[in-house]
């Protein structure tokens, strides 16, 4: 694959920048909660951070297209497509818990080949890019090896995320597993990334939740997949199965598959 140009790279890392000061003023405050269609929560926060960015892409970069949770789409049949999540994570960030974070992402043709997980509070940031090592602030960082389900460290984000086609999956990782976690939200793959979790699998995700995780975890060393072991595009189905290592990975999609 292209190394992702660095003019994309230093973007995404200007709007992780905006995205945190908007973050921090909101944090622990008593900021309103909308809930939106689909009865998820949403804040002035979501909004404005969005907004930023939106407007910074379209300044350096008018050509290309946009995908966000909280202000839709625009020219996303463009080659390349800015895809991002504001604040992934909303109902950690309205109860305080820190395990949110800012997901940017830039897709080619539908493939993520640019991802941040940016956690505003800790002044974390990992970056992974097409022909770029994911980094932590700066620093290489890798996955870590681990050869079997019964040794893993896994999380999902909550077993009510899961329907009852993907719940029984679930179930049976969980009950595989060495440990079994909850409620993570994006910070699951960043630690899955750095070498600290092993597996993660979850259902009913949309593009904004998943592609920029996608980079972050694959130049790393690890894999990043839907259920079926497919590549994960804008277009995917929403299940993801990410692990450090490739054999855990085809242990976790058999369990998956039933």
């Amino acid at each position: 694959m292209t190394a992702c140009p660095p003019e994309f790279i230093a973007l995404a890392n200007r709007l992780a920048d905006s995205a945190r000061p908007v973050i921090r003023k909101y944090f622990r405050t008593p900021v309103a909660v909308d809930d939106k269609a689909d009865s998820s929560p949403v804040t002035i926060a979501d909004r404005e951070v969005e907004a930023a960015m939106r407007a910074l892409i379209r300044e350096a970069f008018p050509g290309h297209g946009i995908l966000g949770e909280e202000w839709g789409s625009e020219n996303t049949g463009a080659e390349y497509v800015w895809v991002l999540d504001p604040i992934d994570g909303t109902k950690a960030f309205i109860t305080g818990k820190p395990s949110f974070g800012t997901l940017i992402a830039l897709c080619r043709n539908g493939v993520p080949v640019l991802g941040i997980i940016d956690q505003a509070i800790t002044a974390e940031r990992w970056l992974g890019a097409a022909g770029h090592p994911t980094t932590l602030n700066g620093q290489a960082v890798r996955v870590r090896p681990c050869d079997d389900l019964a040794k893993a460290y896994a999380y999902t984000t909550g077993p009510e995320y899961f329907d009852e086609t993907t719940r029984p999956g679930w179930d049976r990782i969980a009950a595989r597993v060495k440990l079994p976690r909850y409620g993570c939200d994006c910070y699951a793959y960043a630690l899955l990334a750095t070498g600290f979790v092993d597996l993660v699998a979850e259902a009913g995700l949309k593009p904004y939740d998943y592609c920029a995780l996608v980079p972050v975890i694959e130049n790393a060393g690890g894999l990043c997949t839907d259920w079926q072991g497919r590549t994960l595009t804008m277009d995917s189905g929403g299940t993801v199965c990410a692990a450090g290592d490739p054999r855990l990975h085809a242990q976790a999609l058999a369990v998956l598959a039933g």
